[in-house]
């Protein structure tokens, strides 16, 4: 039995169980691709390439555009988490970027096959989600992706449109795909070296992401370069079900802000689209100058200015901010940057902390700033702790309330608190 999919090419929200349950195979309207594409597609594919590490296969992408139709272009998405930060913003830029040269990008909500769980760069299972928090983070998603895409040039799937399926369809779904092809990945590869399990479910998560290219007849897969089997995997599922193959584009990972590890909130080098502006604002100002022509061009898509690295990255931060939070934003981030880290003052607002009684300072900073008493008896030592500007020693550790009553607390460059004295 052939397992197939209807398509709701306008659809934006979940489809009942009923819409569900109706699945038939697309009927493929896709133009027959010239042997040779004229040079006006070839310099369009170069442009769009340009930032990309790998556009597959090679000059594939050129002979699609000289087709004569606009192309729609898959992203998939699982909402594993509820925010997005700069480094998901790479591959969100290029698709705006297909998206102003006339084509049509398909985000697809891997709400499905974010309880299965991607095993890219993975060394063990991931956790199963809740399907509510997926749908939660989803929504989320959403809402930050179209701070850049084109939301009325954006169509909007969840893949339990054509996952959440009967067996004996699940079943020729996985007739399509050898257990051998599957561990190709390199990431299988390094566990069963190291003696790590591998779930059968998490065999299957490839096969349901490729098939996802089936579903939405998608010509163009884009991904981070840590995808590169899975958008390659959608071209095997399009083959098998006798459907015209994508293209695949794999896009540079970014950087933290530490310079090193990929950019990620579980390492803490990340840049969240919904931070603060201030707080967006000095996070880029803490990005080496190693990589920042990487920033520049990888989320701006230019060149950094000849200016010297301190003006190129207040230019960087300056027009991040001005895209996640308005125009009059960047200039109130970049005052409130100057006056913790030029003028070295206190921000002109911040959070209080009551305090009374006999204070034991480690006590109190442990609890203001969500740090243990040890690591701020140590910050204290080593004189890291300053009130109203002035350094506090490392003794006496106890002070009267009514002593620290309206001082500005400050643990190391960036944290300020004003305590004061409960009523």
């Amino acid at each position: 039995m052939v397992c197939a999919v209807r398509l709701f090419r306008t659809t934006r929200a979940r489809p009942s169980s009923a819409a569900q349950s109706s699945i038939a195979l697309p009927v493929s309207n896709v133009t027959q691709e010239p042997s040779q594409p004229d040079e006006q597609a070839v310099r369009q594919a170069a442009a769009l390439t340009a930032t990309a590490v790998e556009a597959l296969p090679d000059g594939r992408l050129a002979r699609q555009l000289d087709g004569g139709r606009p192309l729609r272009i898959k992203l998939g998405i699982d909402p594993t988490a509820p925010d997005i930060h700069l480094g998901h913003t790479v591959v969100l830029n290029k698709l705006r970027e297909f998206q102003e040269a006339g084509h049509q990008v398909v985000l697809i909500i891997g709400d499905y096959t974010a309880r299965v769980g991607d095993p890219s760069g993975r060394s063990a299972q991931r956790p199963m989600l809740d399907p509510a928090q997926i749908d939660a983070n989803a929504q989320t998603f959403m809402e930050q992706a179209f701070k850049i895409l084109d939301r009325d040039r954006t169509e909007v799937r969840y893949n339990s449109e054509w996952l959440r399926m009967e067996s004996d369809q699940l079943f020729a779904l996985m007739a399509k795909a050898t257990v051998a092809r599957l561990l190709e990945r390199d990431d299988f590869q390094k566990r069963m070296a190291a003696s790590e399990p591998i779930s059968t479910l998490e065999l299957m998560y490839p096969l349901l992401q490729g098939y996802d290219s089936v579903a939405v007849e998608a010509d163009v897969e884009l991904g981070g370069t840590d995808q590169k089997f899975n958008l390659l995997f959608g071209r095997d599922m399009q083959s098998a079900f006798d459907r015209p193959q994508q293209s695949i584009m794999t896009m540079p990972i970014l950087p933290g802000i530490d310079g090193v590890k990929k950019m990620s909130k579980s390492t803490g080098n990340y840049i969240g689209v919904t931070e603060p502006p201030e707080e967006m604002f000095g996070k880029v100002m803490r990005v080496p100058d190693s990589i920042l022509g990487d920033y520049w061009r990888l989320l701006l898509s230019e060149d950094p200015p000849e200016a010297g690295p301190n003006e190129a990255k207040r230019e960087l931060a300056r027009r991040l901010v001005s895209r996640f939070h308005g125009p009059d934003a960047p200039a109130e981030a970049e005052e409130h940057f100057n006056r913790l880290f030029v003028r070295h003052e206190a921000p002109t607002e911040m959070d209080e902390f009551q305090v009374n009684g006999e204070v034991h300072l480690p006590a109190a900073l442990a609890d203001a700033f969500g740090m243990s008493r040890s690591e701020a008896r140590r910050v204290i030592g080593q004189g890291g702790v300053k009130r109203d500007g002035e350094v506090l020693p490392p003794e006496p550790l106890d002070y009267p309330a009514a002593e620290l009553d309206g001082a500005v607390i400050q643990v190391g460059k960036r944290r300020f608190k004003r305590f004061v004295e409960a009523v």
